[in-house]
């Protein structure tokens, strides 16, 4: 993982502890279950949708976009009407 991903995690962790720590008080215990529940649900989403951006295209896939590019551009050429 390259360290900007680590910075987002660390940020969303110190996010998340800090709004745990508000809500404490006002939400009840079963409640808090289900909340951090969700918030570990939401971090992991939002760290696959980061890495999915983040990351290169591996080279296989790469390639098959060129040879499918390829394809598409030889069936696009203009016919000659007459």
């Amino acid at each position: 993982m390259s360290r900007d991903g680590e910075r987002v995690i660390e940020l969303i962790n110190e996010l998340g502890s800090r709004v745990g720590n508000v809500l404490s008080d006002m939400v009840p215990p079963a409640a808090q279950v289900h909340l951090l529940n969700a918030q570990r649900e939401l971090i992991t989403a939002l760290m696959l949708i980061y890495e999915n951006r983040v990351a290169p295209e591996p080279v296989a896939r790469r390639a098959r976009r060129a040879r499918a590019a390829r394809r598409t551009s030889r069936r696009d050429r203009k016919i000659p009407v007459e």
